[in-house]
């Protein structure tokens, strides 16, 4: 391989780690906020609503467990892109973005609507909750999607060391 060709591929893996590692920390962010704000503060559900309180808890515990291994994961490849001078921010961004939107949109349709695992929400029109969470979700998506777009051609601002 000649030399333009290896900076090429690499420059194509450090495209895809970024993107891994920016999606595993989109998709932990958005499962933290939604365990934090809406399974423990507002107490609004849990994960698992179709049993008892008990079992509410636990799905959310290990909700929880997932949503801290998604960001430790992804915050090792992002340590790991750092160390080899692999890091294109807006890239990296564009990812954690787009992870949160797909696991938000994810929740509000398979898990709330599918599945009914649980609800936003009980005891309200949920019309108006749905409508927000999923367009949240798709603006978020939006917005990663065009940062990704934007750098589909991207280097790494150095060379390994």
């Amino acid at each position: 391989m000649n030399s333009a060709s290896l900076s090429q591929d690499r420059a194509r893996r450090a495209r895809r780690r970024n993107l891994l590692s920016g999606v595993l920390v989109g998709i932990g962010i958005a499962a933290f906020l939604d365990e934090v704000v809406f399974h423990q503060l507002l107490q609004w559900h849990h994960f698992y609503d179709k049993s008892t309180t008990a079992a509410g808890l636990f799905s959310d515990g290990l909700f929880h467990a997932f949503g801290w291994f998604a960001v430790v994961a992804g915050l090792f490849l992002f340590a790991d892109l750092r160390r080899y001078r692999s890091l294109i921010p807006v890239r990296w961004t564009g990812a954690v973005l787009l992870g949160t939107g797909a696991f938000q949109l994810y929740d509000g349709i398979i898990q709330h609507k599918v599945l009914t695992l649980h609800q936003i929400r009980y005891g309200v029109e949920l019309l108006p909750y749905d409508l927000i969470w999923n367009l949240a979700a798709v603006l978020l998506l939006a917005a990663g999607a065009l940062l990704l777009f934007r750098t589909r051609a991207a280097v790494p601002a150095s060379p390994s060391a």
